[in-house]
Parts: structure tokens; sequence; C-alpha cells
């Protein structure tokens, strides 16, 4: 009795540590598995012949957007406005489409097409349409719930939209409303109903991707409003603080657009924005008070593509106007700039293998840089044709390959050595 006691013990184990573990692999979607931008990929082509690297497969059956590409070593998946909705693509690895659904109303605000990636966790996918709805799908494309979670908590639309990617942590479906009567809600990833609510700040959300930062042995969620950066404690809902950031801009208050996914290591923050708003360094209390201000940089300031720290630099593009920015490199120690370069325009970035891929916004150029300090170098370059309207997606890499989307258009390339 002993022995099969034990033998069901050790079963046990094994099966809750398989799932915790599956659970943790297939975590992915905006700006990759941790949401820094670095993707682990190693063994990648370093330069890319003339014209690119190969173009494995294309297709322009996934309707407009400007939502990024989550994929895996067996799906992709990636969301499009499909007449007045909003719709969820799956297509196999080598292009083939698998389904489509449809999980909510899309935005009626500016640039109206599908903004939401995906979040994967497990066989689940977790989306917002434009209209507000947070919604749970299967990863053979059926809906299991569905909450607008918006008219739930009286969020206030921003001006360009709901444009929130989920963060999903634990049994947690974090999204952020915004308004009179929450500033942030965790739901349940089974079935969409309320774990807690953290209670209003008084301030509306914005346009960023909440990230799960450890520090101190607290698990918080931090995200930016329209006028602070703000941390909430994963496991009750409680806000831990608010840092002022709109108190450190020397710009009109009135122009702003938050977007920037924050940046977190060893216990120090990064927040940026566009429209000549700052870049700041934070210092994380271990008390849990309001974070200490360690520098200030006025030259990064993305605008809608982020920035991105590999090794000791953050990269990334600036706003000087709406339609024009150059690229710059700040030393991330020191908050000194590096460089400021013009290449084509502003834009967004990812790394993987540690070079850089910048993906420039106005005309679709692409380049493969070699990261440093001295200078912008750019190795390769080709530009992307397919597809319409501005360059915004985020690229994204999996499996040797480059997901580069445009509109209506998604191109994969062949990036493997």
């Amino acid at each position: 009795m002993k022995v099969v006691i034990k033998g069901h013990l050790i079963l046990l184990v094994f099966l809750f540590s398989l799932y915790f573990t599956t659970e943790a692999q297939t975590m992915d979607g905006w700006l990759g598995p941790d949401r820094t931008g670095r993707y682990s990929e190693t063994g990648l082509l370093k330069n890319w012949p003339e014209g690119g690297p190969n173009l494995l497969w294309e297709t322009t059956d996934i309707g407009p957007g400007f939502s990024s590409i989550t994929a895996t070593e067996e799906a992709v998946y990636i969301t499009g406005r499909v007449d007045e909705n909003d719709a969820l693509t799956s297509f196999t690895a080598d292009g083939k489409k698998n389904w489509t659904v449809t999980y909510g109303k899309a935005s009626a605000s500016n640039y109206p097409d599908s903004r939401g990636t995906a979040t994967l966790s497990g066989n689940k996918l977790y989306l917002v349409s434009g209209s507000g709805d947070i919604v749970c799908i299967s990863t053979q494309g059926k809906i299991i719930w569905s909450v607008n979670y918006f008219r739930k908590y009286e969020g206030v639309i921003p001006d360009f939209g709901i444009s929130e990617n989920p963060l999903v942590t634990g049994n947690k479906v974090i999204v952020t409303p915004g308004g009179k009567k929450a500033a942030m809600v965790a739901l349940n990833s089974e079935n969409g109903s309320v774990i807690w609510e953290t209670p209003s700040i008084d301030d509306v959300t914005q346009y960023v991707n909440p990230i799960l930062v450890e520090f101190a042995g607290r698990s918080l969620i931090v995200t930016h409003s329209a006028k602070y950066v703000i941390a909430v404690d994963m496991n009750t809902g409680k806000l831990q603080w608010k840092f002022d950031y709109m108190s450190h801009s020397t710009t009109s208050e009135w122009r702003f657009a938050h977007i920037n996914t924050p940046i977190y290591r060893d216990g120090f923050l990064f927040v940026s924005s566009g429209y000549d708003k700052p870049a700041l360094k934070l210092r994380l209390n271990s008390d849990g008070s309001t974070p200490t201000l360690v520098w200030k940089n006025d030259d990064l300031d993305p605008h809608v593509g982020g920035a991105l720290l590999l090794g000791g630099y953050l990269y990334g593009s600036n706003w000087e106007t709406s339609s024009y920015g150059k690229w710059v490199c700040v030393d991330w120690n020191t908050g000194k700039t590096q460089w400021i370069t013009p290449w084509y325009n502003k834009g967004s970035l990812i790394a993987a293998d540690e070079m850089l891929y910048l993906f420039e916004e106005k005309n679709g150029h692409v380049g493969l840089v070699k990261p440093g300090p001295e200078k912008l170098d750019v190795i390769s370059e080709f530009k992307i044709n397919g597809g319409s309207g501005p360059y915004w997606a985020y690229p994204a890499v999996n499996n040797g390959r480059l997901y580069l989307r445009h509109g209506n258009y998604i191109g994969v390339y062949s990036i493997k050595k």
C-alpha cells in the first residue's frame, strides 16, 4: 500500500509540474514571451542577401490592422478588421489558413483597423476588441467567454481607440479600463469572472500594455495611465504606488499618447512617450513607496514604435513630428544619448540573436542592425511592398522566421542560418 501511495504521489507531482511548465513555455504574444521585444532565437543570419531574406509565404487574407503576430512552431495568429468587426485568424506555420472567428465590434475612432495582439497561454488566446470586449478563444477557434470590460466599468475610450493587449499571469487576465470605477481589473482566465478590481485613480487608460515585475518579494503589474505610471499588487489588486509622469514634461500637457511598453531590469523601470515627452529611468524602492527618479532624457521619445533594452543600451526612434523621426541610442546606466541618426523614418524594433530588427513606419524598410553605442550600424536592409497604410505593426520572430505585417498583408521570411 505504501508503495502504491508513493507512486501516486510521484505521478501527481510530475503531472503538476508538467502542467505549469507547459503553461510557462507557451505564454507568448505582444513583444514575445516576456514583453521585452528580445526573442530567444539563436543561429540566425547576421546579414541578408540583397533584396532581403527568403520569403517563405505571404497572405492578404487577414483584414486590415496594426496588431502584431503571435506565432508558435505550429500556428500563427493575427487579428484584422472584417466589415465592422474585429476577427482573429489562424494559419499553419506554412501559411495554410486554419480558421477565422469574429470576436467583437471594431473601433469607431481614429485608425479603426484592428490593433489587439493575441496573448497565448496554454491552449487559449486572450485578446481585446476595438469596442472593449476581452475575449478568450481556444486555439481551435471557439469563443470560450467574452466580457465587455469598458462597458462594465464605464471606461473612457481614448482618442485613438482601445489598443490593449491583455497580460496573462497564472489564472489572471489583466486589463485596464481606467475611469471612475476601476483603474485595473483581473479576470479569471477560465471563465472571465472578476478576481479583483483596483479602485479608480481618477485617471483614464492609455494604449500601454501592462508588464509583470518581480521585485523585493512583490509581484507587481506596471502600466501607464494618462498622467501616472502605476504599480498594482498582482495577488490583491491593491495600488502599490503611482508616479506622476506628466509632471516631468515641459511640453504641452494636452498633447500626448502613451503607447510604449515599460521596460524593467534589476529594480529599475524605464518609461517613455512621444510628442517630446521625456524618457525616465526610475528606481523601485524595496519598501513599496513611490519610485525615485534616476535620470531624464529628452532625446528618446518613441512615438509608436517603442524602445528596447539590449546589453547596456536603450534603442528606439524619436518623435520630431508625427510623420518623421530619427533613431536613438541611450546609455542605460547614465541616461546619456550615444547617437541620434536618420534612417528613412521612425518605426518599431525588436531584437533576436544579439541583432536589432528595425521596421520603418512610412515606407516599410526593414533593417538588420548590429547594436552598439558608436553608431547606427545597418548591416542589411530590404523593403516590403504588400498592404497599405502606416507600417505600425511590430515585427515578430519564431522558429527562425521573421514575421512582418502591413495592413492586410503578412510576409514570412526565413532568417535561419
